[in-house]
């Protein structure tokens, strides 16, 4: 069971793809990237200009694990799902699974750190960690 799943959808584009004719698999993170950034663009109110640019913080990655379940291939229409594991102090756990359709292509879990001007890890503002709350997952 799982709290509220932010998701977007992504065509496989030609640059996407190595001479097989399917996602290189480096395009995967930067897709996921671009997930996170609508997420923090759309229902948590804090685009990555207004963080980067404005309050000079950021929200890196400290570690991805992926599993590659099928290829995609070009013009495939991805849904990209995305939901919170743990919400830490000035970390964050989030689980991306990428379908085609029913079926399961990559799935990933991700960490990121909330990282203020100091370049040292921060505590999520209270508003923002008010917003990714939903997000997370609902343990049985």
């Amino acid at each position: 069971m799982t709290g509220q799943i932010f998701t977007t959808e992504r065509r496989v584009r030609f640059a996407d793809c190595d001479a097989a004719g399917i996602v290189f698999f480096p395009r995967y993170f930067e897709m996921l990237n671009g997930v996170v950034e609508d997420w923090f663009a759309g229902p948590l109110q804090a685009s990555f200009r207004e963080l980067h640019l404005n309050r000079h913080v950021s929200v890196p990655t400290a570690a991805v694990e992926a599993r590659f379940i099928a290829p995609s291939r070009l013009e495939d229409e991805l849904t990209f799902a995305l939901t919170v594991t743990r919400l830490g102090g000035a970390s964050c756990g989030l689980r991306h699974r990428i379908s085609a359709g029913p079926q399961l292509r990559f799935e990933a879990s991700q960490t990121i750190v909330y990282v203020g001007a100091s370049m040292k890890p921060e505590p999520w503002p209270e508003a923002l960690r008010a917003r990714i709350q939903p997000f997370v997952e609902v343990q049985p």
